[in-house]
């Protein structure tokens, strides 16, 4: 291995497991860091040499996030609790500038608890009634992920960067509710109401919103890969730049919707109505429109 070669491949085993990078990858962010001392061709490797591997004695579990860091410089979205475990992982490697922006998200993340009227245990305490009512209530940056909030109201409810993973929400009422950020990874919100909801950025890949209403709500920049879409409700809604790559539209109502700069390579829009929707900057590579209502669009 000759780690003396910028763009060489090195193979690192980190606590038995294995990662692929380059030695420029490693040096090129933070060139103080632990990793590019370790490879700046002054120091002698661990080599395991039964898998041609530089050894390193860490747990590998944040290790791609290390290096997706040191790639691209940006912090990834994880749950709040996983975000102390890779803060000492930044410091175990002495990378910086990664520890700075950390910090600053956990304080962040502290301030949006303080601010918060209700925390996950108190909402778990609420759910357990019927037609639990959370209108208007504060619940920026919770952890409410896993949870059953099947039919809870969140009308008008702040809940910015809230997390919820893989929640049951059938038929939640999110209806004027302040969302940027909010994550709906693998949620499912079948029969939801978002109207005039506020969605930047926010990420429900993977989410079932079939029957879902997301009349004129804000869905710039938000994702929605492999998302189940099934004749939910877009009328007007704003998806400029928004991620629908893979997604499932069939029988959707897109009527109206702002699609300026949406990915929906690889979407099944089969039967979608699109009817006098401009989609002259919107990337359809791979999309199924057969049978879609496109009278009056612009391609």
């Amino acid at each position: 291995m000759d780690a003396d070669e910028n763009d060489s491949i090195v193979r690192l085993n980190v606590g038995g497991m294995e990662f692929a990078t380059t030695v420029d990858t490693l040096c090129q962010r933070d060139t103080d860091s632990m990793l590019a001392v370790m490879f700046s061709g002054r120091h002698k490797l661990h080599i395991d040499k039964r898998k041609n591997a530089v050894f390193i004695d860490r747990d590998g579990t944040h290790f791609r996030h290390i290096l997706n860091w040191l790639r691209d410089g940006v912090v990834p979205l994880m749950e709040p609790a996983a975000y102390a475990e890779l803060l000492r992982e930044a410091q175990f490697y002495q990378l910086t500038d990664l520890k700075e922006q950390l910090n600053l998200v956990l304080s962040r993340k502290e301030e949006e608890e303080e601010k918060a009227e209700m925390t996950r245990s108190q909402v778990i305490k609420c759910i357990q009634f019927e037609r639990v009512r959370l209108r208007g209530v504060n619940l920026s940056g919770q952890n409410l992920s896993k949870l059953d909030l099947s039919g809870v109201d969140f009308t008008n409810a702040n809940i910015g960067n809230t997390f919820f993973n893989r929640a049951r929400l059938n038929g939640a009422n999110f209806n004027g509710a302040e969302a940027d950020g909010a994550n709906f990874h693998n949620a499912n919100l079948c029969e939801c109401q978002f109207i005039k909801a506020a969605m930047r950025g926010a990420v429900l890949s993977g989410a079932i919103l079939q029957s879902a209403n997301l009349q004129d709500s804000i869905l710039s920049d938000s994702s929605f890969c492999n998302a189940d879409l099934r004749s939910a409700h877009l009328q007007n809604a704003d998806l400029t730049n928004a991620n629908l790559s893979n997604a499932i539209l069939e029988g959707a109502n897109l009527k109206g919707a702002r699609l300026n700069g949406a990915n929906l390579k690889g979407a099944n829009l089969q039967r979608a109505y699109l009817r006098d929707v401009d989609l002259r900057n919107t990337i359809l590579e791979g999309a199924n429109l057969g049978g879609a209502n496109l009278q009056g669009a612009s391609r």
